[in-house]
């Protein structure tokens, strides 16, 4: 009779261990005999728990799991694997330990990994923002970047224009002989995330692709249709975003997620990449107005004429304004410079003379105001004036008539000293120099 308790005993203790759930729970039990019909053909979203009896953390996690059911029941389906049992299930999603869990939502082929917390309301908290993001997904008809092509994205509406799609095929051409930088995530169509990063995503690459003039792109990478890339770059996370410039490694994108976020990083990677602005001399009206119609603010520079400086005195004022030029050049202003007396109708407009030459004004053409420098013509002068400009303080006025003024066409500097005009000789061998001295007297 005890060997017949012992051997009840021991029979319960090996059901209990392997089967932490029960048909009066409300977990679905799931194995490969029933899974796609139960998983992959539902309209539902699904929570999968994939498990080992003997996992200590599985056998923590039941409890929990098992209330989490309970509490969403009729609105996601919670099921379970024992995935020590039908190790295939597992290994089809690439179950490599336990408890691994997996949510199953409008792409039932390509799950998303769970990675919130592990008790009741953690669980009850994911699946119901799981649940939000599908039914989104449904009602705007979006699966991701492109939907007419497996694995993709949709291209919505055309919003997502700017960002360049990528794949194992065009990779190498398209980014790693490119000269311009590159930030490219790695996503996959399931994860929740890249699905919450896909608007901010596509927004930053157009703003990106306008302030870089297309030198800083965007794109993007299906990683779980394009495995030799993801495989290349170690890509295990999704989204993963790796920045790409020419010649060097690649590294890892580590900023916030919010189109401001990206932006951001795209346009300090321009600074970083991009060379110092031109700094053009006004010679014709062309350069002037493309100057100041192309960028937010245009930086004119009035400078002595060139017998006051000499070229080695102009040199150096040219290089104080590169050099400031090129500390603000993620602000892409642009630069122009010209000779005291040479754009009177210029200097006028800008109220420019009363402080003497050297000077500088920056003009917004949209709004036709300027500011003047009023500090000293040195780095440290022009830095304090740029930087305020740079927050938006300082005090304006608009340009004299209300627009661009004319523009003289000269001949551009040489770069040599300049020479004071020939004068023509007087001939005075036929005067009779006493003859003056007599009609004075």
């Amino acid at each position: 009779m005890k060997r017949f308790v012992f051997g009840a005993v021991s029979c319960t203790f090996i059901l209990a261990v392997n089967s932490l759930y029960s048909s009066s729970d409300d977990v679905i039990e799931l194995t490969p005999t029933n899974f796609n019909s139960e998983v992959i053909q539902s309209d539902s979203l699904w929570l999968v728990e994939f498990y080992a009896p003997w996992c200590g953390h599985c056998q923590r996690l039941t409890s929990d799991w098992k209330k989490a059911a309970t509490a969403l029941k009729g609105v996601v389906k919670v099921g379970a694997v024992d995935a020590d049992k039908h190790q295939s299930l597992g290994g089809q999603y690439g179950v490599g330990g336990f408890p691994t869990i997996k949510v199953f939502g409008s792409n039932k082929n390509k799950p998303e990994d769970y990675q919130g917390g592990r008790t009741s309301d953690a669980i009850v908290d994911a699946a119901l923002s799981a649940l939000q993001s599908l039914v989104k997904d449904r009602l705007g008809g979006r699966r991701g970047y492109d939907s007419g092509r497996q694995g993709g994205r949709e291209n919505g509406a055309g919003s997502k224009k700017d960002v360049i799609e990528l794949n194992d095929d065009n990779f190498d051409k398209t980014v790693l002989n490119s000269d311009d930088v590159w930030l490219v995530e790695f996503f996959a169509p399931w994860c929740g995330h890249c699905k919450n990063l896909e608007p901010e995503w596509a927004a930053a690459a157009t703003e990106v692709k306008e302030q870089t003039k297309g030198k800083i792109k965007l794109a993007a990478v299906d990683a779980t249709v394009n495995q030799m890339l993801t495989s290349r770059y170690g890509i295990r996370g999704f989204p993963t975003i790796k920045i790409f410039q020419k010649g060097e490694d690649p590294i890892d994108y580590d900023g916030g997620r919010s189109k401001a976020d990206i932006v951001t990083r795209a346009l300090d990677l321009f600074s970083e990449s991009a060379p110092p602005p031109e700094l053009l001399e006004i010679i014709n009206e062309s350069i002037l107005t493309k100057t100041c119609e192309d960028h937010q603010l245009c930086i004119i520079s009035v400078l002595p004429h060139i017998l006051d400086t000499g070229a080695a005195g102009r040199n150096s004022y040219l290089e104080v304004i590169l050099k400031l030029a090129d500390k603000y050049k993620k602000k892409m202003w642009g630069w122009v410079w010209t000779e005291a007396g040479a754009q009177l109708d210029l200097e006028k407009s800008l109220g420019i003379g009363g402080f003497g030459y050297p000077a500088m004004a920056a003009i917004n053409s949209r709004k036709m105001k300027f500011a003047l420098l009023k500090g000293s013509f040195s780095e440290q002068g022009i830095n304090e004036f740029l930087r305020e400009l740079s927050f938006g303080r300082g005090s304006t006025s608009p340009v004299g008539g209300g627009a661009l003024p004319k523009i003289y066409i000269l001949e551009p500097w040489d770069g040599k000293d300049g020479e004071l005009p020939a004068e023509d000789d007087i001939d005075l061998s036929d005067v009779e120099l006493d003859d003056f001295g007599k009609d004075e007297l």
